[in-house]
């Protein structure tokens, strides 16, 4: 399983338009993908509520995974995202 641990770089957390901007990037991602708080269960990252449902602080944190083949550049795109706290989504997602 492919993974990276990552801090929030959004001070709001991953709430509205944070979680909206992860959200279609983790869709556009191509393989399945799951977000979790660092002790907390895994969620798909691809969803709208159970991102929001995660209650992701800035600077907090989180873990992303997959198991598909091939996940690793995909994972290091939605880390950057995280990290960076970018307003919009880069043209590489």
């Amino acid at each position: 399983m492919a993974e990276r641990r990552v801090n929030v770089g959004w001070a709001e957390g991953l709430h509205a338009r944070p979680a909206s901007i992860f959200v279609r990037a983790a869709t556009a991602a191509g393989v399945p993908v799951t977000i979790a708080k660092a002790d907390g269960n895994p969620v798909n990252a691809a969803s709208m509520l159970a991102v929001l449902g995660l209650g992701a602080q800035g600077g907090e944190e989180i873990v992303l995974a997959s198991e598909a083949e091939g996940a690793d550049a995909a994972l290091d795109r939605l880390a950057k995202l995280v990290t960076e706290g970018l307003d919009e989504l880069p043209e590489t997602v």
